[in-house]
Formats: C-alpha cells, sequence, structure tokens
C-alpha cells in the first residue's frame, strides 16, 4: 500500500467518486492499473469492493490524502494549502481574517509559521532572487540605465546638452525621441483576417519583417551609445581632453566608426595613436638635440632653457616693427602698449590687435546715445567699440552664453559659435573677453 500526497483547492477540483458520483473527501482511493483518466474511489465504496467495468476490486491501489507534514510537523498539507489561500483571500498581514479562514490555527500560529517558511525561508529567498535575475536579464536591452553617484542631469528639451546627449533622459533611462520614431505607423492599418488573398497576406507579413528589422536596428544604436558610454557624455568629454589637440583630432574623426568595432577595441586602438605621438615627439625632440650636438640630458635641459631665452629675446626684438604697423593709428598704438604692458607683467594680453596687412581696418563704434550703454562697464564698452557690436546685441549674447554655461557647467568655443549666429572672429572675441573676466568657464 502506498501514501502519496495529493494538493487540492477543493472538491471540485477532483473528479467525482466512480461508484456513487459524490465529492471526493480526503482520504480517498486511487486505482493504480486503470486509466487514464484516473480512477477514483471514496472510502464507503472501497470498503464494498466496488468493481466497474476493467477496475477490479483486488487491482492495486493508492490511498490519497493530504494529511501528513511538509515544512513544519505541526502542520498538515492541507493546512499548507488552507494558508496560502487566505492570505491570498484576506491579504499579507491580516492574520485574524486568515485564522478565522482556516479555523484550525490561531493568529500568532498562521503570521509566525508564514513568515518563518514563506518570507525568511533561505531556500525560496535564493528562488526569488533568481527570478529576479532572469527578469532583469530579460530587459537588459530594454533600457539604458544611467550609472553614477550623483544626481543624473535632466536637460531641457531642445538645448544643446540635450542634443549632445541624443535626446537621451538619464533619470527616465529613456529617449525623447526614439530611433525611427515613427516606424509603428506603417502597423496602424494593417489588419489580418482570415479571407485576405495569398498575395495582400505575403505584403502583410513583409511590412511586419521590415518593422521588425526597424527595431533591430533601433536596439542596435542603443547598444552602441550604451557600450561606448556616451550617454555620460561630461565624463566623455574629460577623457578625451587628456589627449593632446593631434589625438583629440583623431578622436573625433574616428568616433563615427566605433560603432564597426567594441568599445574596448576601439578604445585600444586610440590609445596606441597617443601613444605613437608621444613617441614621435620625443623622437624629434631627440633629433634635434642630437643636430645641435647635445649627447646627454643634462646639457638637454640646458639648451631648453637657453632656446626659451632666445625666444623671448627674439620677440622684442621685433617690438619696433610692430609699433611702426601702428604708429599712424594713435588708438591703434595705444592699444598695442596696454597689450605690451600686460605681456610684460605676466598677464594675458586684454584685446587682441588685429594686422594692418591688407584693407585698414573700421575705426572704432561710437556707443554714444546706443541703447544699453548704461549697463556696460568700461571694459565692456571698450570691447563693443573695438568689436564693432552695439550694446543690445552684445548683452543678448552675454546672456545667451552664460545660461548655458550655467546649465552645461563649462562652455567651449565651438558650442558659443553655434549659439551665436554672427561672425566668428567677433564670436571668438566675445568668448575670450567672458572667459577672461571670469563670466563663464572653459568646458
Amino acid at each position: 500500500m502506498d501514501r502519496l500526497g495529493s494538493f487540492s483547492n477543493g472538491p471540485s477540483d477532483k473528479p467525482p467518486c466512480r461508484g456513487c458520483s459524490s465529492y471526493l473527501m480526503e482520504p480517498y482511493i486511487k486505482c493504480a492499473e486503470c486509466g487514464p483518466p484516473p480512477f477514483f474511489l471514496c472510502l464507503q465504496c472501497f470498503t464494498r469492493g466496488f468493481e466497474y467495468k476493467k477496475h477490479q476490486s483486488d487491482h492495486t491501489y493508492e490511498i490519497m490524502t493530504s494529511d501528513f507534514p511538509v515544512l513544519d510537523p505541526s502542520w498538515t498539507a492541507q493546512e499548507e494549502m488552507a494558508l496560502l489561500e487566505a492570505v491570498m483571500d484576506c491579504g499579507f498581514g491580516n492574520w485574524q481574517d486568515v485564522a478565522n479562514q482556516m479555523c484550525t490555527k490561531t493568529k500568532e500560529e498562521c503570521e509566525k509559521h508564514y513568515m518563518k517558511h514563506f518570507i525568511n525561508n533561505p531556500l525560496f529567498a535564493s528562488t526569488l532572487l533568481n527570478l529576479k535575475q532572469a527578469e532583469e536579464a530579460k530587459t537588459t536591452d530594454t533600457a539604458i540605465p544611467f550609472q553614477s553617484a550623483d544626481d543624473p542631469p535632466r536637460p531641457t528639451f531642445d538645448s544643446l546638452l540635450s542634443r549632445d546627449m541624443a535626446g537621451y533622459m538619464p533619470a527616465r533611462a529613456d529617449f525623447i525621441e526614439e530611433f525611427d520614431n515613427y516606424a509603428e505607423w506603417d502597423l496602424r492599418d494593417i489588419d489580418f483576417v482570415e479571407d485576405d488573398s495569398d498575395i495582400l497576406h505575403a505584403l502583410k507579413m513583409a511590412v511586419v519583417d521590415i518593422y521588425h528589422s526597424r527595431l533591430k536596428e533601433r536596439q542596435r544604436r542603443k547598444k552602441i551609445i550604451r557600450d561606448h558610454g556616451l550617454i555620460n557624455l561630461r565624463k566623455f568629454q574629460l577623457m578625451e581632453r587628456r589627449y593632446p589637440k593631434e589625438v583629440q583630432d583623431l578622436y573625433e574623426t574616428m568616433r563615427r566608426f566605433a560603432r564597426i568595432v567594441g568599445p574596448v577595441e576601439h578604445d585600444k586602438f586610440i590609445e596606441s595613436h597617443a601613444l605613437e605621438f608621444e613617441l614621435r615627439r620625443e623622437i624629434k625632440r631627440l633629433q634635434e638635440y642630437r643636430t645641435a650636438g647635445i649627447t646627454n640630458f643634462c646639457s638637454a635641459r640646458t639648451y631648453d632653457h637657453l632656446k626659451k631665452t632666445r625666444e623671448e629675446e627674439r620677440l622684442k626684438r621685433t617690438m619696433l616693427s610692430e609699433v611702426l604697423q601702428y604708429i599712424q593709428d594713435s588708438s591703434a598704438c595705444q592699444q598695442w602698449l596696454r597689450r605690451q604692458a600686460d605681456i610684460d607683467s605676466g598677464l594675458s594680453p586684454s584685446i587682441p590687435m588685429a594686422s594692418n596687412s591688407g584693407r585698414r581696418s573700421a575705426p572704432p563704434l561710437n556707443l554714444t546715445g546706443l541703447p544699453g550703454t548704461e549697463k556696460l562697464n568700461e571694459k565692456e564698452k571698450e570691447l563693443c567699440q573695438m568689436v564693432r557690436l552695439v550694446p543690445g546685441a552684445y548683452l543678448e549674447y552675454k546672456s545667451a552664453l552664460l545660461n548655458e554655461c550655467n546649465k552645461q557647467g563649462g562652455l567651449r568655443l565651438a558650442q558659443a559659435r553655434a549659439l551665436i549666429k554672427i561672425d566668428v572672429n567677433k564670436t571668438r572675441k566675445i568668448y575670450d573677453f567672458l572667459i577672461r573676466e571670469g563670466y563663464i568657464t572653459k568646458a
């Protein structure tokens, strides 16, 4: 005689007794030689020796019952199922209602047993952890998380930072607009019906296949952005600035080819070119030492010091020729003298001098009576005069650059030129002036 367990939710979950057609109540009998379908008998019919067609009273049988412990010796399998049903019906934490529905256990016994075996059970905890990891693995390619310890940036729509981040919103781990954002529109009016012709059905399937290929391209682009770290643009730019100007230009050029190779291979390629550039520069410097007859590094340091001194002396010797360029223009001569004074004192020149080669430069702008002049300080007035920019336009450009710098924490000249649609030379002068006066900072 075998004793097997069968978990059930009620009489309706089992077929009726084949002898009296009544609902089976535990324990009941299952014939091991008849079936399928399984042949069940209640205890009363079994004790009478009920026989029906192929079923004989001497067949091997099994006693089906849930009156045995599973997790706790004082709890039967039937009570375990009743507890789970009561928690599902009454809600977690309503232990009094759970005990009332079970009728066989108290409120404290229900809470203690459930917390011990279904919440704090290490076996169940590991199973839930595996389920959570499997769920995370499914959604790996759907969202691009922003891995940062700081509060993620929240660029405003259509701002320069938002465009640089390809419309990615780190706080939501999603894009403002997906790549090929209207790909779903082609499926709006497609409806598969039974009376479609073969050609029409094939055309609809082709449209669906095209839609799937567009979704794959969308995911491919997201993967490139995530793998190469293009979302965290600020960190990407800081890493790029480690290299010399020539390597930065190469970095900018090769960025479009990053999709062909993986992120590690791409970084190795850039690092190898940076190392090559450093080696070439060192070789060139050593060749210069060898040409000068230098054979040790102590002499090389002396050579570098003397070379720098000679360069400074050469600049001073050209001072007279520069003065002669501006001697006919008193205003330009005064500017040149102020510029030289700044250089001699170790400061950066206040206003760069324009060359008089070619056509004659325009005279400074007269700001008398122009609106907005009273809002400028002396240095800003001097800048507007030399750049020939009206005060109102200067104040507008200054406000735009300050706002963008505050949003991004810094500003590059290329970004300033994208914001101010005027002559690039004027933009550079305004940008250098704001940097020098401390209004904005370089990115």
